[in-house]
């Protein structure tokens, strides 16, 4: 009986296989019924027919479903993560530069129109317009905008620098001096033309006439960093290398290359505005009073040179020049002309009273009403 046992497993093994891939084979002879095979399970023909089929369709699903199982793997890794915030894109702030513009032009135009030329301020300012004052009485010589604030979006409050000249009916002209004038302007088109519309055609509007306004409170700077008096004693050699190196910068009459450090990349002003230089102080930020010797190589100084300049037509002029020396080999070289005096730390600028002397014209001016725009 055992001997029969091991032909039906591998039989019935066969039967599985072969039905699971559509192939046909000679079933064989099924267990009687009631017996019980090898594993001690009672199995019967309408059984195994059944495990056939199941085993059957579990081969083709998974065949089937192959594809469709790669293709949803491929979606979910190429896919973003969902919890991943996506950057957003910085808004560009409002630029000033067109509004301050325009509103240049405005004080400019309004400060020449007068009584009958009001059109001339339509570009700028659509309202209803009447001006008393004769054309011309007052013309901006110079102006130039010294604030520029965004008082809501795409709405500008400008305040410009205007140096007022009054002109007379017997063609005398009186300097007013520096007056200042705040305007508000509206502006259209993108954050680079001051407004708040990308793509939009840039576009601007004054919302009134100018308005005029006190100066800025004048200021006391803080204090430089220069603290030792060097004079101007050619004996120094820091002061000698400050006074060759101003003279071939400022008159070309030498070389450059001279009084500088390797490498520095400074060039002469050319035309050469001036003939003749004279260096009238030097301050440093040393700490010795005398310093006849140069000090090791790679020593910085910093210098604020006071220089009487001659120009081309033999006047004098007063420059000020801030420079960087190093030591090398025994001497000072310049390392670079600043872009500032160097100021001490913590020293800001501090509040001073405005003493400011009025000119004889604007003096004069002032016995007489002065011409106004209403």
């Amino acid at each position: 009986m055992k001997r029969q046992r091991r032909p039906r497993k591998a039989a019935k093994k066969q039967l599985v296989e072969a039905e699971a891939w559509d192939e046909e084979v000679d079933e064989p002879q099924a267990t009687p019924a009631g017996e019980p095979d090898e594993t001690g399970w009672t199995t019967s023909t309408a059984q195994m027919a059944g495990l056939s089929r199941l085993v059957r369709v579990g081969v083709w699903a998974l065949v089937v479903s192959g594809p469709v199982l790669g293709a949803l793997a491929f979606l979910s890794s190429s896919a973003p993560a969902q919890g991943a915030a996506k950057p957003a894109a910085a808004a560009s702030p409002a630029s000033p530069v067109g509004p301050a513009g325009f509103a240049e032009l405005f004080v400019s135009a309004y400060l020449q129109a007068g009584q009958g030329t009001e059109r001339d301020l339509a570009p700028y300012y659509s309202g209803s317009v009447a001006l008393a004052v004769k054309p011309g009485t007052r013309t901006a010589t110079q102006s130039t905008v010294i604030a520029s604030r965004e008082v809501q979006p795409g709405y500008w409050s400008v305040t410009v620098a205007a140096d007022v000249t009054a002109h007379d009916d017997k063609g005398k002209s009186t300097r007013l001096g520096v007056q200042y004038f705040r305007v508000g302007i509206q502006a259209t088109g993108p954050a680079g033309a001051g407004g708040t519309e990308q793509g939009a055609t840039a576009g601007y509007a004054a919302t009134s006439l100018p308005a005029q306004v006190a100066a800025p409170a004048p200021l006391k700077p803080g204090g430089l960093a220069y603290e030792t008096d060097r004079g101007s004693s050619s004996a120094d050699p820091s002061v000698e290398t400050a006074r060759g190196f101003l003279a071939a910068y400022l008159t070309g009459t030498t070389e450059l290359d001279r009084y500088t450090s390797p490498g520095t990349r400074l060039q002469p002003i050319s035309p050469a505005p001036y003939a003749a230089v004279k260096v009238t102080g030097v301050q440093d930020d040393s700490s010795g009073s005398g310093q006849q010797k140069v000090p090791a190589d790679g020593t910085v100084l910093h210098q604020l040179v006071q220089v009487d300049a001659t120009d081309q037509a033999g006047s004098p002029v007063s420059l000020n020049y801030a420079l960087t020396l190093k030591s090398r080999a025994g001497r000072w070289e310049v390392a670079s002309v600043d872009d500032a005096p160097a100021i001490r730390a913590s020293s800001p600028p501090s509040a001073a009273p405005h003493t400011t002397t009025p000119s004889p014209d604007a003096a004069t001016a002032s016995d007489s009403p002065s011409p106004s725009n209403s």
